[in-house]
């Protein structure tokens, strides 16, 4: 580990998935997974204990879900015990989750699906440390569709 490294913790309770991500993101220079959780209640811990750079987040888990992790992670009495920000990437397996919306509207970053490459999980890992958010790129297409392209051009 390089102290330059983005720090990353896992949050899924899936173990298996976390030991996947944790490869693909060891694999990766730059980046050092510097723990996991398997809740959310677990995450909310392992954030004020480790102080990572970045969480990546399952949205749906037992104990605590991933919304709520993230509210919690985003109390104002915790971001001000912190020397520096946390940024929360939600993994969802659904487009256009409700769920990871309102995970954004608590202070994530943005949201990936979990069939997400491992090129774009290292992308929006640095995307969301830089200070930027992250969409999913068909859910980005999806409200762009909705928002833009199916209004009326405009004129000449």
């Amino acid at each position: 580990m390089n102290v330059n490294d983005i720090r990353v913790l896992l949050v899924d309770d899936q173990e298996l998935f976390r030991a996947g991500i944790a490869r693909i993101l060891e694999a990766q220079e730059g980046i050092t997974v510097a723990g996991e959780a398997g809740d959310g209640a677990e995450a909310v811990a392992r954030v004020d204990e480790i102080a990572p750079d970045v969480v990546l987040m399952d949205i749906r888990m037992p104990v605590m879900d991933g919304v709520e992790a993230t509210r919690q992670i985003f109390a104002p009495a915790r971001v001000a015990k912190r020397e520096k920000p946390v940024r929360v990437v939600v993994l969802t397996t659904f487009n256009l989750d409700d769920r990871a919306a309102t995970a954004i509207r608590y202070g994530a970053s943005g949201f990936l699906l979990k069939d997400a490459t491992p090129v774009m999980l290292r992308e929006a890992i640095h995307t969301v440390y830089a200070g930027n958010a992250v969409l999913a790129p068909s859910d980005l297409s999806t409200l762009l569709d909705g928002q833009f392209r199916a209004r009326k051009p405009l004129p000449a």
